[in-house]
């Protein structure tokens, strides 16, 4: 074998394993933790193999009624292995200032069971690592309250939607029912 071509095989090689290295260091949502809008920590780890819906919400937007979608989603889709996670933000400025109000008003007007994050950013600069990590993903950031995130059940980004897809709609049904078909990796 010639020195050229057991160099190119070298090369071929270390390329192999450094893209090996890269793909096993890739982000992926179940490194991500948040404080919880109760106490202690919501750690997306803790949902690993299952399917998440993460949607930016407030309490006094046009959009607010789609707690109760979320809610119905959370519930019955809960056993087929899907989990929607709020994550109440001041960022439109449509949130209360505190998250034992944010809770509250949850908790009495819609009846919100699924997990919640505390008042956090998810645009600009201090937007949340998981969403600097979306927008690095996808070129995509909250435009407005009630966007929402669909990861599948490896942790990877499937689908973004718009405060105007509806939680129970065509398309999120669609693109919900679909993610929940996959079987969870094997660990």
């Amino acid at each position: 074998m010639s020195d050229l071509s057991r160099r190119t095989m070298m090369l071929a090689a270390a390329g192999l394993a450094v893209a090996s290295r890269a793909s096993a260091a890739e982000t992926i949502a179940w490194g991500f933790s948040f404080p919880s809008i109760e106490e202690g920590a919501l750690n997306f780890a803790d949902y690993k193999g299952r399917v998440l819906l993460v949607a930016n919400t407030a309490s006094f937007c046009g959009y607010t009624y789609q707690y109760e979608g979320l809610e119905k989603l959370h519930a019955t889709l809960t056993p087929k292995g899907l989990t929607v996670i709020g994550m109440p933000s001041q960022d439109f400025e449509q949130e209360s200032g505190s998250n034992a109000a944010v809770k509250a008003f949850c908790d009495a007007t819609f009846g919100v069971k699924f997990p919640m994050t505390g008042l956090t950013h998810v645009k600009g600069a201090e937007a949340n690592a998981f969403y600097k990590w979306v927008k690095a993903e996808r070129r995509w950031q909250p435009s407005w309250n009630f966007n929402k995130v669909l990861i599948g059940r490896d942790g990877r980004i499937i689908e973004t939607f718009g405060s105007n897809d509806e939680p129970t709609g065509a398309a999120m049904k669609t693109a919900i029912n679909a993610a929940l078909k996959v079987p969870a990796p094997a660990v």
